[in-house]
């Protein structure tokens, strides 16, 4: 299943079998200091850089509203971001998964944007839309 909307993710996620709790890694667009020239020159037109991740949280289905929503109370943390990742933390038993249940799948995360290894999140941009990271 193809998900191109953040608004087409909540619609996913409250059909599934289980409660499902989602975790979202917001990043930032840098460019690393080992940059050559023409790496340089893409970035400064808007392309290319290393996703850094800035700031961790999960969120029950019932504690998100819009996407608008998720960007405004971002933005009271953040200034600015480019890229926030996403994936579900599913329940078991009826039972939603407790903020305590997603520490190390938010550090595991974290740890994995780091390093570039991002295929098993679903990347969104400011708008809500969901984007196709190329590799570097």
């Amino acid at each position: 299943m193809s998900i191109s909307s953040f608004d087409e993710l909540i619609r996913v996620a409250r059909q599934q079998p289980e409660p499902q709790r989602l975790l979202f890694v917001f990043t930032t667009a840098e460019l690393p200091g080992d940059s050559t020239p023409e790496q340089r020159a893409r970035f400064e037109a808007g392309e290319g850089g290393a996703l850094t991740p800035l700031m961790c949280v999960d969120k029950t289905l019932e504690e998100l509203g819009t996407f608008s929503d998720l960007v405004e109370e971002s933005r009271q943390v953040l200034q600015e971001w480019a890229i926030v990742f996403v994936a579900a933390l599913s329940g078991k038993n009826g039972r939603v998964p407790l903020a305590e249940d997603a520490e190390a799948p938010l550090n595991r995360m974290v740890e994995s944007i780091k390093a570039g290894t991002v295929g098993m999140f679903i990347p969104f941009d400011t708008h809500g839309q969901a984007v196709l990271l190329a590799p570097p």
